[in-house]
């Protein structure tokens, strides 16, 4: 274990900068498993980023119906987004399995929170990163109106049932089935963070012999270590760039969802072992631009705000 709080913080600056630990013998499996995973994740976050839509093409059709060349512009225009925007739906599926895959080996006994993150210090990183790629992703989504548009114009398009053979390849492609699960995905406003909120709560649900507080600690832990690092000069001071404070704020913001979401009384109330009051005033101490789209992740994706536990404070705060 370790042998005092400056040396788990100094393990944890590591973590979240540029440090790569090696996995163990032991770890190898699962870091193979979420390593291949991670590394589509930069690719998506890259198609993501240089998403423009259609919506110019769109517009043209909706507003000349009958002109038929206009509405096969449109069309061809969104069907490769549509495609784009499956791919991300269905990242989000391999996404959900290997953070199943990082907390079986980071919560298993007989081992505590704190000692796992010593231990699987390689799969401890992972996790960071899942979190930093899931919060950046949903992030992007928000500010970008035109993957809705896209998907909904391509679903009323579909529905019409005036399908040439190019429009029928195109919807084997992604089937009716295949959209219905697209749109529930797509109507949520952090996706991403959703996928991994439900995949903790059903891991929790699964494994009733393994004891609730070792989820739970394991995320309020690492949820602790990102508010002190950020409200602490002495740490902060060493973070070498701009991009690590958002890589921390972002994975503090999300395994505090994470909690909300698995633990009965939530992240909010008196009772629970994060520190909401400090986490969300070291956020609104940071620039607005580069923080305001964590906040609304804590206002809208998280369970238990509005519960009558929740003090007023921390609810005026997040106003």
């Amino acid at each position: 274990m370790f042998t005092d709080t400056i040396k788990f913080y100094h393990f944890l600056l590591l973590l979240l900068q540029s440090y790569n630990a090696q996995p163990t013998e032991a770890e190898t499996a699962v870091w193979n498993q979420v390593s291949a995973v991670l590394e589509e994740a930069h690719g998506i976050l890259a198609e993501l980023q240089s998403y423009n839509g259609a919506g110019q093409e769109i517009r043209e059709a909706i507003q000349n119906p009958g002109d038929l060349a206009l509405q096969e512009k449109a069309w061809n225009a969104v069907c490769p987004l549509v495609a784009k925007l499956k791919r991300f739906y269905e990242f989000s599926l391999r996404l959900e399995n290997a953070l199943r895959s990082l907390l079986e080996a980071l919560t298993s006994p007989p081992y505590a929170p704190m000692q796992h993150l010593e231990r699987e210090q390689a799969l401890a990183k992972q996790f960071a990163e899942i979190l930093h790629f899931t919060l950046s992703f949903d992030e992007l989504k928000m500010t970008n109106p035109a993957i809705q548009n896209d998907f909904s114009y391509y679903r009323r398009t579909i529905s019409r049932n005036r399908l040439n053979n190019q429009q029928l390849e195109a919807e084997n492609e992604v089937n009716n089935e295949m959209a219905n699960r697209m749109s529930l995905f797509y109507a949520e406003a952090t996706p991403m963070l959703k996928t991994l909120s439900n995949a903790t709560t059903k891991f929790v649900s699964e494994n009733k012999t393994l004891p609730i507080e070792d989820t739970t600690d394991c995320l309020s832990t690492m949820a602790c270590v990102c508010r002190v690092m950020l409200e602490t000069p002495e740490y902060r001071c060493r973070f070498t760039n701009t991009d690590t404070m958002l890589f921390c704020m972002r994975v503090m913001v999300g395994v505090i969802i994470l909690y909300d979401h698995v633990h009965p009384v939530g992240a909010f109330a008196k009772t629970s072992k994060i520190d909401m009051k400090g986490c969300i005033k070291v956020l609104k101490e940071q620039p607005s631009n580069s923080v305001e789209g964590l906040l609304n992740a804590l206002r809208y994706t998280t369970r238990h705000l509005n519960d009558d536990s929740t003090s007023k404070q921390i609810r005026a705060l997040l106003q």
